[in-house]
């Protein structure tokens, strides 16, 4: 039987904005990277708080490129402060794509586009 969650993996046509894109944006650690048997270069993404990492891979060249659908998926991460983070993410140039807006449940959630089109979540939980 399956014991735990170690990482999601996303395939992407550019590894190091991408990598860039996860550290700047949403502050996560690069905790390896190398290249895989098959010559895919790979990056490990430390989360904050949880074992379970993000897997970023990008093909090696003649791979077709990476077209990701509206709504294929999305990672979510809790934030403590919706505004204070907004106000840091422009600081550094990126901005929600969309959001912020009140739930029923009195969170607050935003989206933020990741290079390649992939959404990230984000979620200030309510108080």
């Amino acid at each position: 039987m399956v014991k735990k969650l170690l990482h999601t993996r996303m395939r992407v046509n550019d590894l190091a904005r991408t990598v860039k894109f996860y550290q700047d944006a949403l502050g996560l650690k690069l905790t390896r990277q190398h290249t895989s048997p098959r010559g895919a270069q790979l990056a490990f993404l430390a989360t904050p708080n949880s074992d379970e990492e993000i897997e970023i891979c990008q093909m090696p060249p003649g791979a077709p490129p990476v077209q990701v659908q509206p709504d294929l998926m999305h990672l979510a991460f809790e934030v403590e402060d919706m505004a204070a983070y907004e106000a840091a993410i422009k600081a550094k140039g990126y901005a929600l794509s969309d959001g912020p807006t009140k739930t029923g449940s009195g969170s607050v959630i935003a989206f933020i586009d990741a290079p390649e089109g992939y959404e990230v979540e984000l979620i200030q939980r309510a108080k």
